[in-house]
């Protein structure tokens, strides 16, 4: 099948995020990147594009040269989709400008920085009819996708009880150095991350799993955050309870400040039949826990999965995958959407999961201004 031509806006020479898109791109072997605009710095744009093998024709020097260029391609030749991969701040204007210039978008997380521009684009790509993927990468994982399924028809019984957890400890090393390497960090500046570092950057991947898997949404969170030091403006650490309803509570905790932690997220459902966990660091494994049954586990590959876990393993039995075949799963179901073909709810999150994210961002940031007060999500 012909390779859908995209672009990519930020993720230049030595960008992680920018390469992980383009490795999963490759993997889903859905998609041919053509153009874009990897850098601030043209100069820079153009050596990544060299070192790339991409044509300095199609290397811009910004977003508006992009979609003047590429609109004058005929259709068949033009980008149809196009990644954004840069720092928060810049996610809402490129987004709107490509969207109403006619271009599905794949955007990284966390979609915008206010709510109000979260719901703009959503109301946007309604009108243009197009596709709008958001990367959180961890619902590409197949036991999460099982998770979600098992969840679904019930297995649980009835839900009583939802942790998460996201721990990392990567910023240690930065906050405790000097000031000019505590600025050099554009997630602890408001102006480039928004209303929040950890939560908005990890946490929030914490609370789009547990919505995916269980298929229920927050209703009020109450948090109690922490920018661990006086001169940073934004929370490293923090603690989020959760309010589905009046029976049914939960908590997220996640924090950048964890000596020694890489990227530990976890998520437990528990059920009054039975019980799922699941980890990022050991991702194979799936484990359903019970009071009268021994423990099961679930793992890829493997005929007992449902559909959609099934169809997003790359490799046989016992085989690992990782973070890049995630995020292969969701360009995969990007493709699906873009080519008008069928797809399975899930295979890729949505503008309003981008939505859904700012608004739980928010209720954190201004749960914890007011005194550690209940705010609606």
């Amino acid at each position: 099948m012909k390779k859908i031509k995209m672009g990519m806006i930020g993720g230049g020479i030595g960008a992680f995020i920018g390469d992980a898109h383009r490795r999963a791109s490759r993997i889903c072997n859905d998609f041919e990147l053509v153009g874009g605009v990897f850098d601030a710095d043209f100069e820079k744009s153009k050596q990544f594009a060299k070192n790339e093998g991409i044509s300095l024709d199609r290397c811009y020097k910004s977003v508006d040269d992009l979609i003047k260029a590429e609109s004058a391609f005929p259709s068949d030749k033009r980008m149809e989709v196009v990644s954004i991969v840069t720092p928060n701040a810049l996610h809402h204007p490129f987004a709107k400008s490509l969207l109403s210039a006619g271009f599905h978008l794949v955007c990284e997380k966390p979609m915008t920085i206010t709510v109000g521009e979260a719901e703009e684009l959503e109301k946007l790509v309604a009108e243009k009819k197009l596709t709008f993927a958001l990367t959180h990468t961890y619902t590409g994982y197949p036991m999460i996708r099982q998770m979600r399924d098992l969840i679904s028809k019930g297995l649980l019984g009835t839900i009583q009880r939802i942790d998460a957890q996201y721990y990392q400890g990567w910023i240690n090393s930065i906050i405790h150095g000097t000031g000019s390497r505590i600025t050099g960090v554009w997630r602890l500046d408001p102006k480039h991350a928004g209303a929040s570092s950890c939560m908005g950057d990890i946490g929030v991947h914490a609370f789009n799993l547990i919505e995916y898997t269980t298929g229920l949404e927050v209703k009020e969170v109450l948090s109690d955050l922490n920018p661990v030091k006086e001169d940073i403006q934004l929370d490293l650490d923090g603690t989020v309870l959760l309010r589905f309803s009046k029976n049914l509570k939960g908590v997220i905790r996640a924090s950048q400040v964890c000596g020694g932690e890489e990227n530990n997220l976890t998520i437990a459902v528990y059920g009054s039949k039975a019980s799922l966990k699941w980890a990022q660091e050991n991702p194979n494994y799936l484990y359903m826990l019970s009071d009268t049954e021994p423990t099961k586990i679930f793992k890829p590959a493997h005929g007992f999965n449902d559909q959609l876990a099934e169809s997003s393993h790359t490799m046989p039995s016992g085989h690992p995958e990782g973070i890049y075949e995630a995020l292969a799963n969701i360009y995969k179901g990007t493709a699906k959407s873009i080519r008008g073909e069928k797809f399975t709810p899930g295979e890729f999150p949505t503008v309003h999961d981008g939505v859904r994210g700012m608004k739980f961002i928010h209720a954190v940031v201004d749960s914890n201004k007011g005194g550690n007060i209940w705010v609606k999500v």
